[in-house]
């Protein structure tokens, strides 16, 4: 996928963007989230969720936002530096918690995307925490040309799809399954956990909080139930952690 050009697809609804960062906060842990004095968000999109992040951290956290295109529209509250390709800005060992929200599926191939994951590892602390969502390979519509099955074909087919629909000219992104994702953290020395559960739940209490039905799914649809939906689950996101230097 080296030298397929990368289209912006960044999400710029404002509210969806606070959301969405509530929602980060909550799988990351609101205690650790307050601790945290240093923040990163690589591919922040609208500069809504890094903004947010501010607002709701303590005084002294200091928010950094990367991306390879400047598509803000929220500006305030944080630090923003444009890069190329997957390589940050910042020193090692700096931050105490990042955030790579459906950005690895953009940078690239199983390489590229092996150097995102180990850039993180470089700049967290050892005692930081870094949250990855990346969409599910094997969902039925995908999520940034809006074509059913469009992610599950070999690359040439899916140009040759984009092409036929008229959505565009070539397919610039590489979503992951599990377990390639699984194989990604393992090459970059990370511990991490599934946090599928949790988001189910936490989408539901945030998202449908009006609603006693929502509410009862969030507190007792069992976890196993749950996990034998992940195939259909449009999200894998996961929890982070360095091993030992």
């Amino acid at each position: 996928m080296t030298n397929r050009s990368r289209l912006p697809h960044a999400v710029l609804d404002e509210k969806s963007r606070r959301l969405k960062a509530r929602k980060i906060i909550e799988l990351i842990g609101p205690e650790r989230f307050k601790s945290a004095k240093e923040v990163l968000e690589i591919g922040c999109g609208s500069g809504a969720i890094s903004s947010t992040l501010k607002l709701l951290g303590s005084p002294d956290m200091c928010v950094h936002a990367v991306d390879v295109v400047d598509n803000r529209i929220v500006h305030d509250g944080y630090d923003f530096n444009l890069v190329t390709g997957t390589t940050l800005p910042f020193d090692s060992a700096k931050f105490d918690i990042i955030i790579s929200n459906h950005v690895i599926e953009h940078v690239g191939d199983e390489n590229e995307q092996l150097n995102h994951l180990l850039e993180i590892r470089r700049v967290l602390k050892p005692s930081g925490c870094a949250y990855l969502a990346v969409p599910n390979k094997w969902r039925i519509i995908e999520p940034h040309y809006r074509l059913a099955f469009l992610s599950w074909l070999p690359l040439f087919m899916a140009d040759y799809y984009l092409r036929l629909t008229k959505r565009g000219t070539h397919y610039d992104c590489l979503p992951l399954s599990a377990p390639t994702l699984k194989n990604l953290l393992d090459s970059a020395n990370f511990n991490y956990q599934d946090m599928l559960v949790e988001a189910v739940r936490t989408t539901l209490n945030l998202e449908y909080s009006k609603s006693d039905f929502a509410t009862f799914l969030a507190r007792r649809l069992p976890s196993f139930f749950i996990r034998l939906l992940s195939p259909l689950i449009s999200t894998i996101i996961f929890k982070m952690e360095v091993k030992d230097r």
